[in-house]
């Protein structure tokens, strides 16, 4: 299987042919000895493969220095991997969305989709960092079509729907290979001519041959982040998708680790980006593969399969290898998926469209930041915008919304707030203004906080609750801490906020007896009245509680 794929993967990306071959090769002879565990199969993919695409469509390299930089490009993104593995950051991937991941996979998808169209067509087209402009200068150009291109084209395809329905067991690309290169030689006795693939020339090849330049590395310096960025994502995805069938589980760190090697390996040998792939790893996976030695075998096979091979790699038909990777492409978009991001909440609608809009327009790594960026500010937001409510209870004895009631207001208030949420700095501002607010009632003389349900307190956090205690003192009236937990008590006295607050106006919560805390500060609060009689208020987050 990863013989035909990394052809089609160094079409994706632009590149010849040997580029994946070699980056199976050096990949999964080098990456093993330091990866953790047996899921992944290292080598080209589908991902990585149209970013690399990406990135040199935005830096517009002449091809020949576009093939020196490939390596470039990977050695640093295996380095980043590597520093990123021995600094214990694998972890990190967790806080990317998976509607980022889906918007950056269409995107990918309808690259790839969009950029082998002229191949099939059979026609040059000029190269653009748009796929926009890509897509129309295609259409531009269909006039110019080479029918025998399209007519392999195809019968590949036909091929390739037979050899699916009726031998899924077999590998199915590298059939289709075949066969099509067979159409395609019988077509050229009779004079219809289609552009094919160059055979491997390994007297061009050279061992450790990357030009570490300082303007090139400059240049992919940023681009390297990024593909590190998307390699540990994908390898992570699979790998612990797989160790979860197992019953096993997946070190991150190491997983970075063999992938920094991996790549370092891929670029030895003259190859284009190195990751886990789905396809790939799948079979080894249900092969029975005890260890990831099962990789370094591939990679020798692979050896003698371009050795032997490398002459009849001509014969291979450029429109056919084209099609192929169109199927690839057209398999990467999940209705499914797509629906789910789309429609759960409008947030993760936004951050798809944002995400898959961008990678249309912009660079795909671009596309990954921005798409993780919107993410983060969307989430933000939503966690930093509490709405207090006042409820009491009514005649029959039922939690209600308050209405305005002047008769309740004759008496002295105590009101008690409960705290729902994160407590950091994007939520304090909006937290001191809704307590403001509530302060601002004439009649009230007690605010009772209970901080069970807040969660990380910043200081932020803690200079809204002094500038708070200031204005309540000089309104002559008292903030009372109900449900403190041990994290919240612990900062409190850290920043000497509990000073301030005063210890007797500070109940720690009791999670043998959740009520006893509120109960002690309404005792408290009713020593503070001096005897006086007060209505309680109870203020919740209506998001969070339902009546």
């Amino acid at each position: 299987m990863a013989f035909p794929q990394a052809m089609a993967y160094a079409l994706i990306a632009g590149l010849p042919i040997e580029y994946g071959l070699y980056s199976s090769v050096g990949a999964c002879l080098i990456g093993p000895w330091f990866m953790g565990s047996r899921f992944n199969s290292y080598g080209a993919t589908n991902a990585t493969a149209v970013l690399i695409l990406s990135i040199f469509s935005v830096l517009n390299l002449p091809h020949e220095q576009m093939l020196i930089a490939v390596p470039v490009l990977v050695f640093l993104a295996g380095i980043v991997l590597i520093v990123g593995a021995l600094a214990n950051v694998a972890k990190l991937i967790q806080y990317v969305s998976k509607t980022v991941i889906a918007g950056y996979i269409t995107a990918a998808a309808l690259q790839i989709i969009i950029n082998q169209l002229k191949n099939v067509l059979g026609i040059e087209i000029q190269k653009s960092a748009s796929l926009i402009t890509v897509f129309w200068n295609t259409l531009q150009g269909i006039e110019r079509t080479h029918w025998a291109s399209l007519s392999l084209a195809v019968v590949t395809y036909l091929i390739y729907v037979l050899f699916n329905k009726y031998t899924p067991k077999f590998p199915v690309v590298a059939l289709v290979m075949v066969a099509s290169g067979a159409v395609s030689f019988v077509m050229s006795l009779y004079g219809f001519q289609v552009a094919t693939l160059s055979s491997i020339e390994l007297s061009n090849w050279s061992f450790a041959n990357i030009h570490l330049d300082l303007n090139l590395i400059n240049q992919l310096a940023t681009p390297a982040l990024a593909l590190a960025f998307l390699i540990t994502l994908e390898a992570n995805s699979i790998g612990k998708s797989l160790a979860a069938r197992a019953g096993d589980r997946l070190n991150l760190n190491q997983e970075m680790l063999g992938l920094g090697y991996a790549n370092v390996g891929s670029a030895l040998f003259g190859g284009m980006a190195a990751s886990a792939s789905l396809t790939r790893s799948m079979l080894n996976f249900k092969s029975g593969a005890y260890s990831a030695m099962s990789s370094v075998i591939s990679a020798i096979i692979i050896i003698v399969l371009i050795l032997g091979l490398k002459d009849f790699i001509r014969y291979i038909p450029i429109p056919s290898l084209a099609v192929v990777v169109i199927i690839i492409g057209v398999s990467l978009i999940n209705k499914h998926q797509i629906r789910i991001v789309s429609k759960s909440t409008r947030s993760d609608g936004i951050v798809f469209f944002i995400t898959m809009i961008a990678g249309l327009f912009l660079a795909l790594d671009t596309a990954i930041y921005l798409g993780t960026a919107t993410a983060i500010i969307l989430f933000l937001h939503k966690v930093a915008e509490p709405e207090l409510i006042e409820y009491s209870f009514n005649e029959k004895g039922q939690l209600t919304e308050l209405r305005d009631d002047p008769a309740r207001k004759r008496n002295p208030e105590v009101s008690i707030v409960h705290v729902e949420g994160e407590l950091f700095f994007g939520a304090s501002e909006v937290f001191y203004n809704q307590i403001r607010r509530i302060c601002e009632e004439p009649h009230l003389k007690i605010l009772i906080l209970k901080l069970r349900n807040a969660h990380r307190l910043d200081a932020s956090a803690i200079l809204a609750l002094e500038e708070l205690i200031t204005l309540m003192r000089e309104n002559n009236r008292h903030l009372i801490i109900s449900e403190a937990r041990k994290e919240t008590i612990r900062i409190f006295k850290r920043s000497q906020l509990l000073d301030m607050i005063g210890r007797e106006n500070i109940f720690p919560d009791r999670i043998d007896n959740p009520t006893y805390s509120t109960a002690r500060a309404l005792k408290r609060a009713v020593s503070l009245l001096e005897g006086a009689q007060a209505n309680v208020s109870i203020y919740v987050d209506t998001e969070k509680h339902e009546t």
